[in-house]
């Protein structure tokens, strides 16, 4: 694997292409994914809630996500990710805008959902993948690795300021700050992606392409590939063991990466924490996902796919246990460097998938797996927080992400062997 710094310094656009969708999700990661779990108490206290109320907006905002996956990936398949960027981008800052003035549950609900949530997805994790596969098919893993890392990256240098805000200024101020920064920031950002390599005249890793450049307000992106008559239909894949496994596996790690992120804070105030404390703890965490992306992704280019897909499964499933069962600090600790594998080998099972499938019709089938899987998150942070609600404690949810993770770890060894060889497609 070549150094990161080499790869993006080389001339081709593609690079140019992964760096602006990474910028946009450094932004992303700290305001939202990161981010929103800094505004978990503050509004849960402010609004009069419990958890399992303040957790239901985050469930339905991932069911919202699951209903339009299909229909968004068809659009970033069919008109590019450029336009699905900009839209995107524009209301969840007017969303974050509008959060800050909410009085009640009800406004809360609609503005997350209406605004927030119903446009976050489509635009800071479809699209940005969309771009990665689609100008990359020899270092697709590389560049998958370097838009999803970006996330943590977000969470590592922006949450820890966001916090601040929240902390000095309230949670409103703190909104309209981040809401603010998505147009500000956000849209410049956008204007600069590309749908793919053939809209400039280019083939996929920089090759040179016979003929003038495609529309790229008018193709798709991988239209123009030579070999798109070969890549399997959303139908065609759904054939395929492969495409339910990972849509089981990928159920289970993305309910139980949902469920700890959104509750990241109250766990560690649980387990003894002070706020400020909890929120250092969760820049850690974001820290050591971007920096594990490397790691893993390194392994990715040179390994078994499934079998480090296993072993990461495994990893965070330890993490949980020993925050189950430890005390004091350093447990707290160990879970977070251990957790931290899930999040970073999410771009490897990206990366596995483009390669079964190809780039016409991979945001489609993306979509349509997000259908299936993302029901893990809509039912786990809020069955998390009815369960403290319940008993005062975070125990019961604790060992139960440690079983399903471990559940899914198994299904995913059913792919160990030379990841390449497995059949593509029913016979």
């Amino acid at each position: 694997m070549q150094p990161l710094g080499k790869l993006l310094s080389q001339t081709y656009d593609g690079w140019r292409m992964v760096g602006l969708v990474s910028a946009l999700r450094v932004l992303g990661g700290g305001l939202h994914n990161f981010g929103f779990t800094v505004f978990f108490l503050p509004i849960s206290q402010d609004l009069g809630l419990n958890r399992a109320e303040t957790s239901l907006a985050f469930s339905l905002a991932r069911a919202q996500g699951a209903i339009e996956g299909p229909f968004v990936g068809y659009v970033i398949d069919r008109f590019g990710p450029r336009p699905m960027i900009l839209i995107a981008t524009l209301l969840t800052g007017l969303g974050y805008i509008a959060l800050g003035w909410v009085r009640s549950y009800t406004a809360f609900l609609i503005v997350y959902l209406g605004l927030i949530s119903l446009s976050y997805t489509p635009g800071f994790v479809h699209a940005p993948m969309a771009v990665g596969n689609s100008w990359f098919i020899r270092w697709r893993a590389r560049a998958m690795t370097v838009i999803s890392s970006a996330v943590p990256i977000g969470g590592t240098l922006i949450t820890p300021l966001l916090a601040m805000a929240v902390q000095s200024w309230g949670w409103r101020w703190g909104a309209i700050l981040a809401g603010t920064l998505f147009v500000v920031v956000g849209i410049p950002l956008g204007i600069g992606v590309r749908s793919s390599p053939e809209s400039i005249g280019l083939l996929p890793d920089g090759e040179a392409a016979a003929g003038p450049p495609a529309n790229d307000t008018s193709t798709g992106a991988g239209a123009a590939h030579p070999s798109a008559h070969a890549d399997p239909t959303l139908r065609e894949a759904m054939k395929t063991w492969v495409f339910w496994i990972f849509t089981v596996a990928m159920t289970v790690r993305v309910g139980a990466y949902s469920t700890i992120t959104v509750h990241f804070v109250p766990i560690m105030v649980w387990k003894g924490l002070s706020q400020e404390n909890a929120a250092f703890l969760l820049a850690s965490f974001a820290f050591l996902n971007w920096a594990t992306h490397y790691v893993i992704g390194w392994f990715a280019d040179n390994g078994n796919r499934p079998r480090l897909l296993a072993l990461c499964g495994v990893a965070a499933a330890v993490g949980i246990f020993v925050l189950i069962w430890g005390s004091g600090v350093w447990p707290l600790w160990l879970f977070t460097i251990l957790f931290a594998t899930i999040d970073s080998s999410f771009p490897v099972v990206w990366a596995t998938i483009g390669d079964f499938y190809g780039r016409k019709y991979f945001a489609t089938i993306r979509g349509t797996m997000s259908f299936f899987y993302t029901w893990g998150s809509v039912l786990g942070p809020v069955l998390a927080g009815a369960a403290y609600d319940r008993d005062q404690s975070y125990t019961a949810s604790l060992w139960g992400l440690c079983a399903a993770l471990l559940f899914g770890s198994a299904l995913t060894a059913l792919l160990i062997k030379p990841w390449n060889t497995v059949k593509p497609f029913m016979k």
